[in-house]
């Protein structure tokens, strides 16, 4: 399936263009919300792609500013910025509320996005939420070293499993993201919530999603995890429960 690009206009940084593809289905439809520095071809996402096909869901799929087909540099993003990302694909592409499957750094724009358009988010499927990532995984885990590097020059590599080169951490980042912090407060989202984290998961600890769960005000939610599970949960039998929490919505 060829990739499609809408266009977002409301961005200080001029016009940019998201990637996306569509399938047409009946029934309450599903978007995918990636991770940091990934895109919309991966397991994940390809995996939903093919169920909702088999199901006849209406299933949309996309790349954040700076991320796989998407234009812009990845350095320019900052949390405000990808933060009108999910709110642009419900408002220009989706018809009636959606179930937002947000995938760690996802999962946290997919909060973002329940706040931003309660109105057309009918529930959070999230995948070890890296809920306030920008200040508990990044920040608060570098050395004095790294601080000092970023606050010099604004920029350092964070090693990754996933990435040879290290992700690509500014300053801008680091500090745009601290107005967008939730776990200090109550969470005003009142809709379901699924949350699925791997206990192996090195990357977000998976007691933050508990953190996560006792923020929300809402009662309807539920954190599901797994014992062997690492962050990617891209395993047949991880994707077949995260199938069965999407169905057990009945949305």
């Amino acid at each position: 399936m060829t990739a499609l690009f809408t266009e977002r206009l409301e961005t200080a940084m001029g016009p940019q263009k998201l990637a996306y593809r569509q399938q047409a289905g009946e029934g309450t439809g599903l978007v995918f919300c990636g991770g940091f520095r990934s895109d919309m071809t991966g397991t994940k996402a390809t995996a939903l792609a093919d169920w909702a096909r088999e199901k006849n869901r209406p299933y949309t799929r996309f790349d954040y500013f700076g991320h796989g087909a998407s234009t812009g540099a990845f350095t320019d993003g900052t949390m405000s910025h990808w933060r009108g990302d999910i709110p642009h694909i419900l408002d220009h592409l989706c018809e009636g509320p959606q179930i937002l499957i947000g995938s760690s750094f996802g999962g946290w724009l997919s909060l973002m996005a329940a706040l931003d358009r309660p109105q057309k988010v009918a529930a959070l499927v999230l995948i070890a939420p890296a809920v306030d990532m920008t200040e508990r995984l990044m920040w608060a885990r570098f050395s004095d070293k790294a601080r000092d590097k970023l606050m010099r020059e604004g920029l350092v590599y964070d090693p990754s499993e996933y990435d040879p080169e290290g992700y690509p951490i500014t300053k801008a980042l680091i500090e745009d993201g601290r107005a967008h912090l939730m776990l200090d407060a109550p969470i005003e989202i009142n809709m379901p919530v699924r949350i699925l984290h791997g206990q192996k998961d090195d990357a977000v600890p998976w007691d933050l999603s508990l953190e996560l769960a006792d923020r929300l005000v809402t009662d309807n939610v539920e954190c599901h995890l797994i014992k062997n599970g690492d962050h990617r949960l891209s395993e047949p039998h991880e994707l077949a429960r995260l199938i069965e929490l999407i169905e057990a919505l009945a949305l």
